[in-house]
């Protein structure tokens, strides 16, 4: 099979030659996140390690890793009062934000010409593009300081308000990547992690943003994916997300303790990707090592609608060696299932 029709065949839930494998990493450090608008060094770094990464592993999934424009930026220094929040101005198509999304996304996806593997956005939810411009990258698990929670608690119309008007920005930066710069597909985060806010605050108050991102992307795209964050253990309640619709779950296996196939129940089914911790054997292992977690994860899950990932992002500087290494464990396990497809 291609890679494409691999995919294809994993969307739809339907036998495979062997599982397709999606393990994803930035190319800049933490601290050049985000400053994409500002330091062109780390921007053209963002982009050109693609390039050295595809020499090394021709990825079965593509995911364009946008690190130096990752989070929308949205100016919140005036915002005294929930109130304020619905005066918020986030990018929207001719900023300077958006012409270099657009730039980035173009670039990259030359860089895979040739190959006929989906090519995913990176994108992030209303909620923690909103959390981000307020308290920063660093949120804390403190919910009773957590700004954002506050203002829920006095004026949770306003902040729905404001979570609209960045769904709006979000919409309009996936459709110009999805219908201008060749990308087919949208990733997107969100999560709820340590319980930033009450579940049912979640629910009630975050939900129909992302929510209205998924429906916009699912007019663009039949294979959207979204990625339940768990970054570095950070759990969150997997059952706030399990009427999402969207095709394909990737949630963090080892921070939430629910596996592939008790997570593909939990979602209805639906193809599901994940399984390796993003910094233990995957980053460590052997190839043995790395061999046998392997045919764990499919002796559990099978090798139908099943995709081989990580809960979040692998370590940036990991040898992308490993994820040969993943495939190849995946090849050889089709050969010899030791479960009935």
């Amino acid at each position: 099979m291609t890679k494409r029709e691999r995919f294809e065949k994993f969307l739809a839930n339907e036998p495979v030659d062997r599982v397709p494998v999606a393990f994803f990493h930035h190319f800049t450090t933490e601290q050049e996140w985000l400053t994409g608008l500002t330091n062109e060094a780390a921007f053209e770094k963002n982009i050109e390690g693609h390039r050295t990464a595809r020499a090394k592993f021709d990825p079965d999934v593509i995911k364009i890793m946008n690190d130096t424009l990752m989070i929308m930026p949205v100016d919140t220094s005036f915002v005294k009062t929930p109130a304020d929040l619905r005066k918020i101005q986030p990018p929207m198509p001719g900023s300077a934000f958006f012409e270099k999304s657009k730039e980035l996304t173009k670039r990259v996806v030359a860089i895979y010409e040739g190959s006929d593997a989906p090519i995913y956005i990176t994108a992030f939810s209303p909620c923690i593009i909103l959390r981000n411009s307020i308290s920063g990258m660093d949120i804390g698990t403190e919910v009773a300081h957590s700004k954002l929670y506050s203002f829920l608690e006095e004026d949770p119309d306003s902040v729905m308000a404001a979570l609209d008007i960045i769904a709006d920005s979000v919409n309009a930066l996936n459709k110009m990547l999805l219908t201008e710069c060749g990308a087919e597909a949208v990733y997107l985060s969100v999560n709820n992690q340590a319980h930033y806010v009450p579940d049912e605050f979640y629910a009630k108050y975050i939900a129909p943003s992302d929510k209205k991102v998924l429906a916009a992307a699912n007019e663009l795209s039949r294979f959207n994916m979204l990625h339940i964050c768990g970054y570095h253990g950070k759990s969150n309640n997997l059952e706030l997300f399990k009427d999402y619709d969207v095709p394909v779950f990737n949630w963090a296996v080892h921070a939430e303790g629910v596996g592939l196939a008790e997570g593909k129940k939990l979602f209805g089914g639906k193809p599901v990707c994940g399984g390796f911790a993003q910094a233990e054997t995957i980053y460590t292992g052997t190839r043995e090592e790395i061999t046998a977690e392997v045919c764990k994860y499919l002796d559990e899950a099978g090798q139908v609608g099943v995709m081989l990932g990580a809960d979040c992002t692998v370590p940036t500087d990991i040898d992308d060696e490993r994820l040969e290494w993943v495939r190849q464990a995946a090849i050889q396990y089709a050969a010899n299932p030791r479960v009935k497809l």
